[in-house]
């Protein structure tokens, strides 16, 4: 049974990871080109992008923590815990406030909205690297 929850846990840790790294490397920066000159149209479109994301992740970041648990991979649990942290600040308080946002106002959301990404990504990354490299018997 071990080795089926450390399966399902790296597929998740993986999943989000991958999610995170596509979204920063790839959608936003072709989003930003597009909708070079139309603020508002932009915000918009990232708006309608984030919409509902909250209660896909939530899930995730819970099995993350019950398959970590029964794989026995205990130590990437604070590295959860931090993640899912910082996804509650982008979640509960981020996005609230950056709705009502003035236009001045939303280049420093962008840059504090793509720090907590970076910061999401190289944990979620980081755990499931460790877990991995644990789980297969390189560390």
């Amino acid at each position: 049974m071990t080795a089926l929850f450390t399966t399902v846990h790296l597929a998740l840790a993986a999943a989000w990871a991958g999610a995170m790294g596509y979204s920063l490397l790839v959608v936003q920066p072709k989003a930003e080109r597009f909708f070079a000159g139309r603020d508002d149209e932009y915000e918009d479109f990232l708006l309608t992008m984030a919409h509902g994301n909250r209660w896909k992740v939530v899930p995730l970041i819970a099995g993350l923590l019950v398959t970590a648990a029964l794989a026995r991979i205990w130590f990437v649990l604070p590295v959860y815990a931090v993640a899912a942290l910082v996804f509650a600040n982008v979640s509960w308080r981020h996005w609230p406030a950056r709705v009502f946002a003035l236009p001045a106002e939303r280049p420093a959301f962008r840059r504090s909205l793509r720090a907590q990404a970076w910061t999401m990504t190289a944990l979620a990354g980081g755990a499931f690297l460790t877990a991995l490299a644990a789980t297969s018997g390189l560390i």
